[in-house]
């Protein structure tokens, strides 16, 4: 399944920037980033549910905001990109 994985920290003091980078290192160890601080992750409800435990561990929910949207492999399950992106097919070979 797709999972959309958004967050927003805040970065007013170091320990913040730090959560920051560690935010986006796990999520760039399972997913690809689409936007700052959104990453795009091809993944199973199992992988899912470690991802967000991993997530929850490193943000501060008093001060930082993060969002993860599941969606089913059914049909109706549409993404539009419009703009210079270059997505990476995870399941063909990765090196051409």
């Amino acid at each position: 399944m797709l999972v959309i994985v958004c967050y927003d920290v805040n970065t007013e003091t170091r320990e913040g920037r730090r959560r920051l980078r560690r935010v986006a290192k796990v999520c760039e160890g399972t997913g690809q980033r689409v936007q700052k601080s959104v990453f795009e992750c091809q993944i199973g409800v199992m992988e899912m549910e470690a991802l967000e435990a991993r997530l929850l561990s490193e943000v501060d929910l008093a001060t930082d905001c993060l969002r993860i949207y599941r969606m089913p492999d059914t049909r109706g399950c549409e993404v539009r990109q419009h703009g210079q992106f270059r997505s990476v097919y995870f399941k063909g070979p990765l090196v051409i």
